[in-house]
């Protein structure tokens, strides 16, 4: 059996809408699981939840963005540890369509399977099992630890499974160990490039083989968008995420 694996959307819909057509392409992808942060940096928001909640092979979990504005949302206490990111979360918040709040709410932050025998955990990163249940503004998801087959061992000591998919750091981990494979497909959202990160996963009784991928797309205005839409801290967030690609576009013109 193979699925699909992809994190950190980050409100890009053009860049959502080039994996999944590479997925429905090959024909060959029973389900795919989405790693929480499906909304926040970029500003598409509602397309993404849009394209995502209409399909039935798609299992999605909450990431620390979507907690953030469902905070914002429903009143809640927002975390300190974004307070740098609020301005922008507000409007990203005031921009939500009111119709995803409730299927945003009743999304799970953990969702455990066995697919031929094998043990897989998808998690946006790693809590603590005393943290699993608190609010986010207890920011109950743990540090962010370098990438390396140790550091990983160590972080996810005690959660037993065959396969821990993961996101929140957006750079690419695919580390095998003697018990477990670790595997972040990088940030599908978030790019110095206009290519798309996600894995494909292969389970068999045997074995589990991943493979990493990229769909490339046009992101010349998915980038002006943020202009066009006047985004909050747009000029860090190009910066920041997107490898100030719109202005390396400016200067060359």
């Amino acid at each position: 059996m193979k699925i699909g694996v992809i994190a950190d959307v980050h409100g890009n819909a053009p860049a959502l809408q080039a994996v999944l057509n590479e997925f429905d392409m090959r024909q060959d992808i029973e389900h795919i699981y989405c790693l929480g942060d499906m909304i926040g940096i970029g500003p598409d928001s509602n397309e993404v939840l849009a394209i995502l909640f209409a399909r039935n092979d798609v299992s999605m979990i909450t990431g620390n963005h979507d907690e953030a504005v469902l905070a914002l949302l429903k009143g809640g206490e927002y975390p300190v540890s974004h307070t740098h990111a609020k301005e922008h979360h507000q409007w990203i918040a005031d921009h939500l369509d009111k119709r995803f709040i409730t299927p945003l709410e009743q999304l799970s932050r953990i969702i455990t399977v066995t697919i031929e025998g094998k043990s897989i955990l998808f998690i946006h990163y790693h809590m603590e099992h005393a943290k699993r249940d608190e609010h986010i503004s207890k920011d109950p998801f743990s540090e962010i630890v370098e990438p390396g087959l140790d550091h990983l061992i160590s972080l996810f000591k005690g959660n037993e499974a065959d396969l821990i998919c993961f996101g929140h750091h957006h750079p690419i981990h695919f580390f095998e160990g003697k018990d477990t494979i670790f595997l972040n497909p990088g940030s599908l959202g978030c790019n110095s490039k206009p290519a798309a990160p996600y894995s494909v996963v292969e389970l068999a009784k045997d074995n589990i083989t991943v493979r990493l991928e990229a769909a490339s797309y046009d992101n010349t205005k998915f980038l002006e968008s943020y202009e066009v839409l006047q985004v909050p801290q747009r000029d860090f967030l190009m910066k920041a995420f997107h490898g100030n690609q719109c202005r390396g576009r400016r200067e060359k013109s």
